[in-house]
């Protein structure tokens, strides 16, 4: 016995101790995870709609025109020549194979490895050396096909046949779908000269970085890595988040690249959360953004970038009154010093005719989204299971006003109680409603609805005008809902009715039926009936 506790226990810390990493595992792949909104651009794909997108590409490209500058020209591009002089020449020629366009007159001119822009000055100057007194215009009027191949952190390695002037980003974002963690700022392209290039897409989408945005070439090896090293940044720019770790990038490039800082930016002191070379403890650093500009300080792997608020920067102190006032509408109010009153009388021009004192109030909507734990437990737990005084704050709960202040309308303004003044908070509402010079009356009543407020009128009054109970009433059991407090009350306990009151009859259950009453009853028979059979059986068996 004492070895198996001994295993059991042995068993039960490995389990704990399997549990514990697993959970930090979870904690540091979420941290590592970028989190920025453009990732989605890439994510969540199709494979197989992506590579028949990328078959039909078009072959226009992606900004509407080719930039000379950028494009290199290759074998199967197509190109229109027209000499203008004494006599006019038009060509329309392809590149071959070997990477030379043939030229009549002009002979075969070697273009490998050249712009376009390159292209057409070779091809002008070879032309000039057999014309002369000529306009030359030389258009490239097709584009050849070239084929790339997507490697790395992919599902499996594919190759595409793709318009030569596609781009890194048309080839991205219409590609196979990538896994969460892949590094969509470090994308590696090896070319056929087994020379090696690293390009952000991120900045080509936040900043039209077109450097970052290369034509892709025949041949081009395009590997998305997996992100295991990132930095974060916090607080008042346009997008906080994670984000890939891009070596020698430096801290004004990486909160350019989140959107700059907002208009509430607390910019003199930026904090930098640093890990010491060991990687156990961390530091911080403190610079203003005019530092950070002129001295380019470089961000390290699993920086904290934390750019904080101006304290008390843009708080809107208001409050809004709604209702049966003469001007409702937004009030600016002074911290810890404007009241009520201030705002209805001076403000707000004071209370219309019709508007009701006793049922107006004051919400406060700051601090009023805690959560109440027992109140969210209860709402999951059957009212059989409950005690009576689990129940009966589960009920008090359910009808409170969340936010509502505790202020007497009639004695402010009618009895000049001051008392009753509170001072009002930013975000405050005042509702001031119309009058209801009517009582409400629901349930098991004959007529139920509302009926004209009398003073002189007690609760049994309303019952008979609204026809007397309804057969079914339970009568001994009605209850006065107050419109003031929505406080329930016993009908005997009311001692004065007001405008606006409830007041509610309950209903009698209708009795359970013959026919379910007597299958269950049936039941319970059968189920004696085989009991007493099973013991005379036994009885008999014994004898």
């Amino acid at each position: 016995m004492f070895r198996i506790g001994k295993t059991s226990n042995f068993f039960l810390k490995k389990i704990w101790l399997l549990l514990a990493v697993f959970l930090c595992f979870q904690l540091n792949y979420a941290q590592s995870i970028p989190s920025y909104t453009e990732r989605e651009f890439f994510l969540q794909k199709d494979s197989l709609a992506s590579v028949q997108r990328m078959n039909s590409l078009t072959l226009a490209a992606s900004e509407g025109w080719l930039n000379d500058e950028e494009y290199f020209v290759g074998p199967g591009d197509r190109l229109t020549i027209s000499i203008a002089g004494v006599n006019n020449y038009f060509h329309t020629l392809t590149i071959d194979q070997e990477g030379y366009l043939l030229v009549p007159q002009a002979g075969q001119i070697d273009l490998r490895d050249l712009t376009l822009s390159q292209a057409k000055e070779s091809i002008q100057n070879a032309l000039l050396n057999y014309f002369k007194d000529v306009e030359i215009q030389i258009s490239l009027i097709d584009v050849r096909k070239i084929k790339v191949r997507l490697s790395g952190f992919v599902d499996k390695p594919i190759s595409f046949v793709l318009p030569a002037n596609t781009r890194l980003i048309d080839f991205m974002v219409n590609a196979v779908e990538l896994k969460p963690t892949a590094d969509l700022r470090n994308i590696k392209i090896v070319s056929v000269d087994n020379s090696e290039k690293f390009y952000d897409l991120l900045s080509v989408l936040r900043l039209a970085d077109s450097k970052n945005n290369p034509y892709l070439r025949e041949g081009d090896i395009i590997i998305i890595s997996k992100n295991d090293m990132y930095v974060q940044v916090f607080g008042s720019v346009l997008y906080p988040g994670t984000y890939e770790f891009v070596e020698n990038e430096t801290i004004d490039e990486l909160i350019k690249l989140a959107g700059g800082p907002t208009f509430k930016a607390k910019i003199d002191s930026i904090e930098v959360i640093r890990y010491e070379k060991d990687y156990r403890k961390l530091f911080s650093l403190y610079y203003s953004l005019d530092e950070i500009n002129s001295s380019k300080p470089e961000v390290n792997v699993y920086d904290k970038i934390v750019v904080r608020v101006k304290p008390k920067y843009l708080m809107e102190e208001v409050v809004e009154v709604k209702g049966f006032v003469r001007y409702p509408g937004i009030y600016k109010i002074v911290e810890d010093s404007t009241t009520l009153s201030q705002i209805i009388l001076n403000e707000a021009g004071g209370f219309l005719d019709n508007a009701s004192l006793r049922n107006s109030a004051v919400t406060r909507n700051v601090g009023v989204d805690e959560i109440d734990p027992e109140y969210e437990r209860l709402k999951t737990i059957p009212r059989a299971d409950m005690t009576d005084d689990e129940y009966d704050y589960f009920k008090a709960k359910s009808r409170e006003k969340r936010g509502r202040m505790v202020v007497n309308f009639e004695k402010l303004f009618d009895e000049n109680d001051f008392s009753e003044d509170i001072i009002l908070k930013r975000g405050d509402e005042i509702y001031v409603p119309e009058i209801k010079n009517y009582i409400t009356l629901v349930g098991q009543v004959v007529n139920p609805g509302n009926i004209t407020y009398l003073p002189q009128l007690n609760v049994d009054d309303y019952i008979e005008l609204a026809g007397g109970f309804a057969w079914r009433a339970i009568e001994g059991d009605v209850r006065v809902i107050k419109a003031s407090t929505g406080e329930w009350i016993e009908a005997e306990d009311v001692e004065e009715l007001s405008p606006g009151d409830i007041i509610w009859v309950p209903e009698d259950p209708p009795p359970p039926k013959f026919w379910d009453v007597f299958t269950d009853a049936l039941g319970a028979f059968s189920q004696v009936a085989a009991v007493v059979t099973a013991v005379v059986a036994l009885i008999v068996a014994a004898r």
